[in-house]
């Protein structure tokens, strides 16, 4: 007899060889309806694999992330069998699941898809699909492997990465794909799906191999789900960043400039500075000191840092100067100026904690099939800040930077979140610089601080920073969408590399630590992130533009003036539209520019010295005077921008 834990903490006893689909029928026969996939002992495994030892089990429904993924890659096993049928000597490679659906890699040959195929491949999926067959996992030799994909160098060059002895196959119908496990029960619960786009990728994401088509798709266990999915999709299109930066005029790409390298237009930089200016004066209550650094660097103190060894391979190569043997970098990272800024002085344990932040710009070269809009790009401005204090002092300055951090997400409407403590994988040691004792130490900081401040946390394993442990904040926004967003690192490593000290009340030198922190993450990612889940509404405060003025005719043009002298006195963000059009295309044009207020100025309005106020929206205010409109303006921004 073995004896499964359940994740409620109670245990059940069964007999050797039990599979988790009998641990679910033992619950209730409609739980196990519901159950297809599972993980023992922290390892997932197939609903048919005999337990033969005890252990703790979870089961996964739809309804959990591990069971989506175990249900989106089986579908990639459906998709790929059914490019395998529909086109004949394709070559496969890769098909994972992802947050949101699959993709398969394929070397199509001769042949190609678009678009008019997309029907096709569904069908033929879901004709495998009723099939109900099962998925079957096997054991293999690592000579079976080769000799299975001799003809296919990708899966050949994956098998001889491969030690014998771990090597399995997934077989379903007539198919049969390498594959380390993680399947629903069968092809049958599959009842919809959708190809959502192809694109190229290269092998395993190197320029230098062969470039690939990926093909994404996306399934669900209901044609209602996909349905709804498909609805969310078009919104999303709606409120694309890039698609509304380029309406409202924020900001543009150039050929010329360069790829990834975003311009910011006159409403976008204004934009922009409202945002730096929000942040620099919470800041300024916090404490910290605004420090400005060059975009460039010797190499030698990216060699110091650690950034050299870990990013100089993929980054912008080095700049030579005249003088020989002299190199520079464009800036990957601020944290090492800061650390220099530091060492600028000698420090006492009086003088600590010292919390310099920057709006620094840093260069990275991402590959070009990689940049999306200003969510990856080459060129981008970190909000960045390094905190560098007394071991006693780690806790609360940890905690005050969390609660800045939520300060920035209640003043922009980021209601829906989670936060994820990144910790270090012991099983490769070699991603990261450091002492061990140190890693553990920043990373039960980290857990402590967010355990105390009540923050709805998970930790993941192999996610830390290679110089330490973070605290990421994952973002919901209004489409359901998951975004990481806000960053909060401890780090033993800089200080030592770069023998920072500070004296210690014993007139001994101590070594500080520090904390990296960047509750927008970069200035760019931020901006599109707030578009998508606005819409291009941004919260009142921050608006370009709070009311334009629409006058009817030139002849109400002086009132108009006089009316936008009024509400500049007080602080409000007005402009005129005086230009010969219509009253109805300025109040359509407006609309288009998400313009919160239109103040809308007629013989009536002149007359009784007041406006008619119309919302962004359609909602008629009616007539009103400039105070009363001044009143609401003022208390719709005290309701989301509240002090520090």
């Amino acid at each position: 007899m073995i004896h499964i834990t359940l994740p409620d903490g109670s245990v059940k006893q069964f007999e050797q060889n039990a599979t988790p689909m009998d641990v679910a029928k033992s619950i209730s026969e409609g739980f196990a309806r519901n159950v297809i996939s599972a993980s023992f002992n922290g390892t997932t495994i197939e609903t048919v694999t005999p337990l033969t030892t005890d252990g703790a089990l979870v089961l996964y429904t739809w309804n959990n992330d591990e069971g989506k993924k175990a249900f989106w890659h089986s579908s990639a096993h459906v998709l790929a069998q059914a490019l395998e049928e529909l086109y004949p000597g394709v070559k496969l490679t890769i098909g994972p699941a992802i947050e949101n659906g699959f993709y398969y890699d394929v070397d199509f040959g001769e042949h190609s898809i678009s678009e008019k195929d997309f029907k096709t491949i569904e069908d033929k999926m879901l004709e495998i699909a009723r099939g109900k067959h099962e998925f079957k996992m096997r054991s293999a030799s690592k000579a079976e492997a080769l000799s299975l994909y001799k003809d296919n160098e990708f899966k050949t060059e994956l098998i001889e990465n491969l030690e014998d002895g771990t090597i399995t196959f997934c077989d379903h119908s007539t198919f049969t794909d390498l594959c380390r496990g993680g399947h629903i029960p069968n092809t049958g619960i599959i009842k919809a799906v959708k190809i959502l786009s192809v694109a190229g990728a290269y092998w395993r994401g190197n320029e230098n191999n062969p470039q690939l088509t990926r093909v994404y798709g996306i399934s669900f266990p209901k044609q209602k789900e996909l349905t709804e999915y498909l609805e969310l999709l078009e919104e999303a299109k709606k409120r694309d960043h890039r698609k509304l930066g380029k309406e409202l005029e924020l900001f543009t790409f150039s050929k010329k400039v360069g790829q990834g390298l975003p311009l910011w237009l006159p409403k976008g930089a204004a934009l922009r500075e409202r945002l730096e200016n929000f942040l620099k004066a919470a800041q300024k209550k916090a404490g910290y000191e605004m420090v400005v650094t060059p975009h460039i660097g010797q190499k030698e103190l990216y060699v110091t840092s650690g950034h050299y060894a870990k990013y100089g391979a993929d980054s912008f190569q080095p700049i030579h100067t005249p003088k020989e043997d002299e190199e520079f970098l464009l800036k990957p990272m601020n944290c090492p100026h800061h650390c220099e800024i530091y060492n600028s002085n000698q420090w006492s344990y009086k003088d600590l904690p010292k919390r310099y932040a920057e709006f620094g710009t840093v260069y990275r070269y991402e590959q070009s099939g990689e940049l999306h809009g200003l969510t990856r790009v080459r060129g981008f401005t970190q909000d960045d800040a390094h905190l560098f204090c007394m071991p006693e002092q780690l806790d609360k300055e940890f905690k005050d930077v969390i609660d800045l951090v939520l300060y920035v997400f209640g003043s922009l409407g980021f209601e829906n979140f989670t936060a994820q403590v990144s910790v270090r994988d012991p099983e490769n040691p070699d991603k990261y610089i450091g002492d061990v004792a140190n890693w553990e130490k920043a990373e039960q900081a980290i857990i402590n601080a967010a355990t105390d401040k009540g923050l709805d946390f998970v930790i993941e394993t192999g996610e830390a920073a290679f110089y330490g442990p973070k605290l990421d904040f994952m973002v919901k926004d209004a489409l359901g969408r998951r975004w990481q967003l806000g960053t909060i690192q401890v780090d033993y490593n800089l200080p030592e590399r770069f023998d920072l000290t500070y004296k210690g009340s014993d007139n001994e030198l101590h070594r500080p630590i520090m904390i990296h922190r960047a509750p927008f993450g970069s200035m760019e990612r931020f901006v599109a992130l707030l578009l998508e889940h606005t819409g291009g509404n941004f919260p009142l405060w921050l608006m370009p533009i709070q009311a334009i003025i629409l006058s009817l005719s030139e002849k109400y043009e002086k009132y108009a003036e006089k009316v936008l002298n009024l509400l500049e006195n007080n602080e409000i963000r007005a402009l005129v539209d005086n230009r010969n059009e219509t009253i109805g295309k300025k109040i359509r044009e407006a609309e288009m520019q998400k313009h919160p207020f239109m103040v809308i100025i007629g013989e009536n309005e002149e007359r009784e010295g007041k406006i008619t106020v119309r919302q962004h929206g359609g909602a008629d205010l009616g007539m009103i005077s400039i105070e009363e409109f001044t009143k609401i303006i003022k208390e719709e921004i005290n309701k989301t921008l509240k002090p520090f």
